[in-house]
């Protein structure tokens, strides 16, 4: 897999909407990352998105208890958030695996 072709990532895609649902950025992180030269380089980018899914939990709780959203908006947005975090954490360990082993298996996260 190379680090170009970030559009067949179902994690991007899952991301995109994500973001697109919370006004957030998770998936420029996979955007900005995928133009790097390398799994290594890539994986920091992608670290960058776990982060900003903890970030993206917290606004969700403070707007939750700001009642701001209903709590079946806060409850669909939170899954959301953690099935994107837990696909990223997938992708780490792929991206992981290829800049140690060159001929490892390739799979799309």
């Amino acid at each position: 897999m190379g680090v170009s072709d970030f559009k067949n990532l179902k994690v991007w895609r899952k991301a995109h909407a994500l973001a697109l649902n919370v006004h957030r950025v998770i998936p420029a992180n996979i955007f900005e990352g995928s133009g790097q030269e390398g799994a290594k380089q890539y994986a920091r980018f992608v670290r960058f998105s776990v982060n900003s899914t903890t970030e993206l939990e917290y606004h969700l709780i403070a707007v939750r208890d700001l009642r701001l959203i209903k709590s079946t908006d806060f409850k669909s947005l939170s899954e959301q958030t953690v099935e994107v975090r837990k696909m990223l954490y997938g992708l780490l360990r792929h991206l992981d695996r290829s800049s140690v082993d060159p001929a490892a298996p390739k799979s799309r996260a």
